[in-house]
């Protein structure tokens, strides 16, 4: 049966955004969805509120939030404040944490590989506490919150689920809270750098390139889980359809609606034409994952953004105070 959750990517575009699978959607029964703008950051909240919901969107019952802006890409201080803070109270809303509350922090991707290093980068740049809690200066007493962070990697190195790792530390640090982040896969060329999805749900590592792992989530870890994502590459099939929509918006212009292959290449609708291309392109470049050639530094910025926000929202009355 198509569109269960674990089938859900072999039958349309490759996208870890709960947003761009609900826009595809045609009856939302299960399914909610609004947005907002304001400081030039557009805000998506999706709540998929049943299971039949979740059969439809590919996406387990929770709620998922994203964060779209431009400036994120862009060395903008000023914006990156703002998104850091507006990440920090959207993390807020999800988690409802009390003060004495403990967190580990999760970067999952692999360090070496700059579009999948997001996670690895955001713990290098957190404020961890866990190790000075019987040291911590009387001002800052009731301001610090015991976090801790770990980049366990993939497991193409470790040979290790990443799953297994992080069910091994929880039991050991006995978090109340766990904050993985990890590097997406998009739809729209558009949101690449330039999303924050965020979610309370868990994560399924690596799900948007294809790859099947064991998830990060309260079932497997036995401790709540909130996934923080940025789509960072789009697959080589999204970029030819993407092409094909321009020609075709060219081919308009000059055609009209009697024209055999104006007509033809209109009727092949979006998510045939995706099946198709996928199936043209394989297997010369039906796993090719393109990321933008300024990949280097957005990730860095993105990182910052992502820590910071998470250093506001975990540790209480340090907000204004953390970003560097």
């Amino acid at each position: 049966m198509k569109n269960k959750i674990g089938d859900y990517m072999k039958t349309t575009f490759r996208t870890d955004l709960a947003m761009e699978l609900q826009q595809t959607l045609t009856d939302n029964t299960g399914v909610e969805a609004f947005s907002e703008e304001e400081g030039g950051i557009t805000t998506t909240w999706v709540k998929v509120t049943n299971q039949a919901g979740a059969e439809k969107i590919g996406k387990p019952e929770g709620n998922y939030i994203t964060l779209e802006s431009a400036q994120m890409k862009e060395n903008n201080l000023e914006a990156h404040e703002l998104l850091a803070a507006t990440l920090a109270d959207t993390l807020r809303q999800l988690s409802d944490m009390p003060e004495e509350a403990a967190v580990l922090v999760i970067g999952l991707g692999n360090r070496h590989v700059t579009p999948d290093a997001l996670g690895p980068l955001v713990c290098e740049k957190l404020l961890v506490t866990r190790h000075l809690q019987d040291d911590v200066p009387v001002d800052y007493m009731g301001k610090l919150r015991s976090v801790c962070a770990l980049a366990p990697g993939v497991m193409g190195i470790t040979g290790i689920e990443t799953a297994e790792i992080v069910r091994g530390v929880a039991e050991k640090v006995s978090p109340d809270l766990i904050i993985a982040i990890d590097a997406l896969a998009a739809r729209s060329t558009s949101r690449i750098n330039a999303t924050i999805q965020i979610s309370d749900t868990g994560i399924n590592p690596g799900a948007g390139l294809g790859n099947k792992r064991t998830p990060i989530n309260k079932e497997s870890t036995g401790v709540p889980v909130i996934a923080i994502g940025v789509p960072t590459v789009v697959d080589a099939a999204t970029l030819v359809n993407d092409a094909m929509e321009k020609i075709l918006e060219c081919v308009k212009e000059h055609a009209t609606e009697e024209d055999s292959i104006f007509s033809m290449l209109k009727n092949i609708g979006g998510q045939n034409r995706y099946e198709l291309i996928t199936e043209m392109l394989d297997p010369y470049a039906e796993n090719m994952f393109v990321t933008p050639k300024e990949v280097d530094a957005v990730i860095e910025r993105l990182a910052t953004i992502i820590a910071e926000g998470l250093n506001i929202a975990l540790h209480p009355g340090l907000e204004g105070a953390v970003y560097s």
